[in-house]
């Protein structure tokens, strides 16, 4: 199987990305980041993640149209693609075997 290296915070990102799902753009990921995770972040470095996981194929990338409230500017919105969620599931996969092998610190994880 082909391995998949993801930085921890491009990691954090391509999972807001993938939980926006069709409304993530710069702000609206940072702005997640935050919220669920009490992290301070700045918007360069999620632009940074975003360009990075575009180049790797994690990402596609497209202009909405202008809107009068953003002052007739278009947001970039982004969008997980096969290759993003192969390396989001490698990525959990890799984390719950090691999890498992921690003696009395099984994950408590359900997948419903």
């Amino acid at each position: 199987m082909h391995r998949i290296h993801l930085g921890e915070f491009e990691e954090l990102t391509l999972l807001f990305v993938a939980v926006l799902h069709g409304n993530a753009y710069g702000v609206a990921v940072m702005e997640e980041i935050e919220q669920q995770t009490g992290r301070a972040v700045n918007i360069s470095a999620v632009h940074a993640a975003l360009r990075r996981l575009e180049e790797k194929g994690y990402v596609n990338s497209e202009w909405s149209e202008a809107t009068a409230q953003r002052g007739g500017r278009r947001k970039r919105l982004f969008s997980i693609t096969q290759a993003g969620r192969a390396a989001l599931e490698q990525s959990r996969d890799t984390y719950l075997k090691l999890w498992e092998q921690i003696p009395g610190m099984a994950p408590k994880i359900s997948f419903s």
